[in-house]
């Protein structure tokens, strides 16, 4: 019989597919009071691998990836993503959304996302949210599987996640592991 151990801490992802930069500027000011300090944020990515967005949110998307110093229980995915969730209908306007906010985490081994679309490769959480193992980790870098979305499996996103990576690796060193972010949630 296996013994039972706690998961260690996760590092919080969140990607933002929008259009405005002040949207993005304040969803990331909302998700910092809930969340705490920005430790990365990469470069804005133009958003062509699909039109699925351009009807709600227009043309000329971008994407834009951010991860929170203060590292979280994986357990707490379906709440983080019922917040973020509530985020965007906050930033609507005229009942369409204005960005995209997707959660996720990473650890050393591989980076889930949450969903709130069941398919095969998904695994029910609660409250509605599903997770989706997006990359794996392997000779020195992130890689997608067969139904990772073509963006995830971009050189600029897997860089990105690799990065993101290395300073989750540093915290874990430095015993930066031991610091959790709330554990309660605020619902906007």
């Amino acid at each position: 019989m296996g013994r039972i151990n706690k998961h260690q801490p996760v590092k919080l992802v969140i990607g933002f597919i929008f259009r405005e930069e002040g949207i993005l500027d304040k969803a990331k000011n909302i998700l910092r009071k809930e969340f705490g300090k920005i430790d990365y944020e990469s470069q804005a990515l133009a958003f062509i691998h699909t039109d699925y967005y351009e009807t709600e949110f227009g043309k000329n998307l971008q994407r834009k990836f951010i991860s929170f110093q203060n590292l979280i229980r994986p357990q707490n995915l379906p709440k983080i993503k019922i917040t973020t969730n509530t985020i965007e209908k906050k930033l609507s306007k005229n009942g369409l959304r204005s960005i995209n906010i997707d959660p996720g985490y990473l650890d050393m081994a591989k980076l889930i996302l949450a969903s709130t679309k069941d398919y095969k490769h998904r695994i029910y959480l609660d409250k509605g949210i599903y997770a989706e193992i997006t990359l794996f980790y392997q000779n020195k870098s992130f890689t997608g599987w067969v139904w990772t979305y073509p963006d995830y499996k971009s050189a600029d996103y897997i860089r990105i996640f690799n990065q993101i990576r290395e300073i989750y690796a540093k915290q874990r060193k430095k015993g930066g592991f031991l610091k959790y972010a709330f554990g309660l949630f605020r619902i906007l």
